[in-house]
């Protein structure tokens, strides 16, 4: 059996020498001693990370005890504490489509732990290190992936990480940063006015629960889609109208057109939604849709007539968080959350996100 370990505030070298030991396994006491081998790594501590160094499906992830890395100038060292299992994550898990493993490494990914987002406490500091101290409530998002799949995580404090909003717990902090940012890139796309009107397919995943809570509170009228179990769910986060996707195809509404479509889940196309809205009206969806179609028509809609086609590009994640904390601290947004799964069952909430069974966020917990 392999146990791996970290010294604390020690050099590499010292690192180095735990290692080399620890991988010795049950040979170490023969070739060193039992007592000088326990002396060495008595002050070691290792933490536990999903793991895997290959795309493929959730099998491909175990847990592992690794070493507790020590951050390097600019860097921050993170007790994560939750973190979701998400649309992207499954992105980056599969390597697909091909275009994310340019992002996160051609044959391999470039992180052997998975996740995007997280909500932890720093608990060490490198050198040059001004924005963050040792005690401090963060949260952060990369959309290239971070690693925070894992108890203890490395960020460069330049990153997308910031304090947490005031009086938010892990959790709530956790499941209001991947599904909130993408949604957030939605309505930046847009002038969103008080009284105009939206449909919003799937609102009950992560990205369309938090959309929906954005666009009341730019004062739209909302009618969303979403299973009958969840209807409920969705009229008490302010949807004006709700349709049971089960029972009706709400691309066949008769006699009403909006200044909005947004495809949450991206499960329709501009074709199927066009007579859905008004001559300037504006549909957006989160997939690239068949055949890259959305951004292309996005590159089209400017010399096209009628209703225009905006594919949501996301950036600046510190943005968005800062727009959702704010909101989170006056009591004005509640993340829609499916339930959380310890560390130990990565693979069964992969399975799960992959599904697409879940409600809003999936969480991991990683205490």
């Amino acid at each position: 059996m392999l146990v791996f370990f970290t010294c604390i505030n020690t050099g590499p070298e010292a690192e180095a020498v735990c290692f080399f030991f620890a991988m010795l396994g049950e040979a170490g006491p023969r070739l060193w001693g039992t007592a000088q081998l326990q002396a060495a790594t008595a002050t070691f501590v290792a933490m536990k990370s999903a793991y895997r160094d290959r795309y493929g499906p959730p099998l491909v992830l175990s847990i592992r005890e690794l070493p507790v890395p020590a951050p390097k100038e600019g860097e921050i060292r993170i007790r994560v504490r939750a973190a979701t299992v998400n649309r992207t994550d499954c992105a980056i898990l599969l390597g697909k489509p091909f275009v994310m493993r340019l992002i996160c490494g051609l044959r391999r990914p470039r992180h052997h732990a998975s996740g995007t987002d997280f909500a932890g406490e720093v608990e060490a500091v490198g050198s040059g290190v001004n924005r963050f101290k040792v005690g401090d409530r963060v949260w952060g998002f990369d959309d290239a992936g971070l690693g925070s799949h894992s108890q203890q995580m490395l960020l460069r404090q330049d990153k997308a990480v910031a304090k947490m909003p005031a009086g938010i717990g892990f959790e709530q902090a956790a499941a209001s940063i991947e599904g909130a940012h993408y949604a957030y890139n939605f309505i930046n796309k847009v002038k969103l006015k008080p009284g105009q009107t939206a449909l919003l397919n799937g609102a009950s995943g992560a990205i369309g629960s938090a959309l929906l809570q954005l666009l009341k509170h730019f004062g739209l009228q909302v009618t969303a889609t979403c299973a009958t179990p969840q209807l409920m769910r969705i009229k008490a986060l302010g949807a004006d109208r709700v349709i049971d996707y089960l029972q009706q195809d709400f691309t066949q509404e008769q006699g009403r057109q909006f200044d909005y479509v947004f495809d949450a889940v991206g499960k329709s196309s501009f074709a199927a939604c066009r007579p859905l809205l008004r001559p300037a009206g504006v549909y957006i969806s989160s997939e690239l849709g068949a055949y890259l179609q959305n951004p292309l028509l996005a590159l089209l809609s400017p010399i096209l007539p009628g209703p225009k086609v905006i594919f949501p590009v996301p950036f600046r994640p510190l943005e968005s968080m800062a727009f959702v904390g704010g909101l989170l601290e006056r009591g004005e947004f509640k993340p829609l959350i499916d339930r959380s799964m310890p560390l130990e069952q990565i693979a069964a909430a992969f399975d799960l996100a992959l599904s697409g069974q879940k409600v809003g966020n999936l969480l991991l917990s990683l205490d």
